[in-house]
């Protein structure tokens, strides 16, 4: 249940992204200067913040059986979402404990 509703935010982000762009496309973006603001954050969040998350996810991902590209697809679909329940649930091997980790541990 918590997952699910976890999962729930990235897609309602990603629907009120593709909301705005369609609404931009046929010239009926609102005026508030809230909602475009909020569309600037999300599309920030959505697109890089996600982006950013796709490295950690592979890390933590490697050796768990899934493929890089499903990865990477579902980290910038549901970012943390997706491979966090994965880390907490002690199926990521590589994470010491469930937990992400910094990749330079090992060497310090």
């Amino acid at each position: 249940m918590r997952t699910t509703a976890l999962r729930a935010i990235p897609v309602l982000g990603w629907l009120y992204l593709a909301a705005g762009l369609v609404a931009a496309l046929v010239e009926r973006a609102p005026r508030n200067r809230w909602l475009r603001a909020v569309w600037w954050i999300d599309a920030f969040l959505s697109v890089v913040v996600h982006a950013a998350q796709i490295p950690v996810a592979l890390r933590a991902t490697r050796g768990t059986g899934h493929s890089p590209l499903k990865t990477a697809v579902l980290t910038q679909i549901f970012g943390l979402t997706w491979y966090g329940d994965r880390l907490g649930s002690g199926r990521a091997d590589a994470t010491g404990g469930g937990t992400p980790t910094d990749h330079r541990e090992g060497q310090r």
